[in-house]
């Protein structure tokens, strides 16, 4: 059976998408720790992270750190926060979102209920921002 993030991936299900490449794709999530807060997933169903082959770990790590860095600049950030936790989701993916302390890394406090068009905005902030980085032939439109 697919996933959830599959069928985000497959535009079964709506998603707001930063990045994509036939390998990985960069969606923001619908539970967000910031402003950006953007989940990297491969689109090979992996459950642990501890199972994905190297390379695509690799790719997974490398986009996370494009978008952490461009996160950093646009919503003004400290750091960028990365976790990979894999219990939401049986399909790796990692959150990176922009932090500006360890009080940023608390799932409990993550916005369970944001308004669609400030997800809408960051997303498009967010495009902009990596396309402006040097990224923007893996920038979906819209």
């Amino acid at each position: 059976m697919s996933t959830l993030f599959t069928k985000i991936l497959k535009g079964e299900i709506p998603g707001r998408f930063v990045w994509r490449e036939d390998d990985v794709s960069a969606f923001l999530t619908t539970g967000p720790l910031a402003d950006g807060h953007t989940l990297v997933v491969p689109t090979e169903e992996v459950d642990r992270w501890t199972d994905a082959p190297p390379e695509t770990l690799a790719k997974v790590m490398e986009v996370a750190r494009r978008i952490g860095a461009v996160q950093v600049d646009i919503f003004g950030a400290r750091r960028a926060g990365l976790i990979v936790a894999g219990y939401e989701i049986n399909h790796l993916h990692v959150h990176v979102w922009p932090s500006r302390s360890m009080a940023d890394f608390d799932f409990g406090s993550a916005d369970q209920n944001p308004d669609p068009e400030v997800l809408d905005a960051n997303a498009e902030k967010l495009r902009d921002g990596l396309r402006a980085a040097g990224y923007g032939e893996f920038v979906p439109a819209s």
